[in-house]
């Protein structure tokens, strides 16, 4: 009732030493402890599609059979935690050095390479077996845009200091969010796309028994508890970004990849199937 579709652990010879490296890089970073800022949330955004590329790549079979299971859900999180973190670690050693201005640049260029690299793999993929078709990838993130740019004007304009608060970080929260949602919806009401997450699935049939189903589909729904869901996080986080920046941003940046990853993953699936 909880676990999504698909879920399924590798076998231990490839999950031990998966944790292993994931602890190593987590105490490294523990150490380290390079700053958390709008700007560093920011440019793991990549990262977060990144990740969201490597399972798509997983759902089209582009793996060898012997290591396809570590990018299946729940493992392709850890297999993109333990890239990304050794990214933010080469960062900071770099910026240590001298040798970088920033981290969050590097963080960010590394990650838009690996997306882009990873993508176009998946896009031959698809243009190879004739199944390209970007109208409604297009339209998913047009909408995106505008419903996320209405939101984050309504959180402004209230009464509360919450987008001024959170800043970018929270408004990568609502864009991502806002994205998974859209995705969601164009895939279940016109692509016939199922879902996975069970939690997901009882908003759309939930949306689906509305007298609105003949009109406006069943998606409508699932946005609108998104986009709710998103910014009543941000309200609730408002006053510990103003207390602990640093750990409230770095929570809102996995609030924001629970969005941004699974929206993405849509995106381009639709797009390469």
């Amino acid at each position: 009732m909880v676990l999504p579709e698909g879920f399924v652990l590798p076998p231990w010879y490839l999950l031990v030493p998966l944790l292993v490296v994931l602890a190593g890089v987590i105490a490294l970073l523990w150490a380290l402890d390079p700053p958390v800022t709008d700007r560093t949330v920011l440019a793991f955004a990549p990262w977060m599609m990144f990740g969201a590329t490597l399972h798509v790549l997983h759902r089209i079979e582009a793996y060898p059979d012997h290591i396809e299971v570590l990018f299946a859900s729940p493992s392709v999180y850890l297999v993109t935690a333990v890239i990304a973190g050794a990214a933010w670690i080469i960062a900071s050693l770099l910026y240590a050095g001298g040798l970088q201005s920033t981290i969050s640049r590097f963080v960010g260029i590394s990650g838009t390479a690996f997306f882009a690299v990873f993508a176009m793999i998946a896009f031959n993929i698809g243009w190879e077996r004739g199944t390209i078709d970007p109208f409604w990838p297009v339209i998913a993130v047009v909408v995106t845009g505008i419903v996320t740019a209405i939101a984050w004007v309504a959180l402004s304009l209230s009464f509360t200091d919450v987008a001024a608060t959170t800043g970018l970080t929270g408004a990568l929260v609502v864009f991502g969010h806002t994205l998974d949602g859209v995705s969601t919806a164009i895939g279940y009401d016109i692509l016939g796309a199922s879902e996975e997450v069970p939690l997901s699935r009882l908003l759309l049939e939930a949306g689906e028994a509305l007298p609105t189903e003949a009109y406006i589909g069943a998606g409508w729904l699932f946005i609108l508890v998104k986009v709710a869901l998103a910014m009543v996080i941000l309200g609730l986080f408002r006053e510990y970004v103003e207390e602990q920046p640093q750990q409230a941003r770095l929570l809102l940046a996995l609030v924001a990849a629970v969005g941004l990853g699974p929206g993405t993953h849509n995106v381009l699936l639709f797009l390469i199937t």
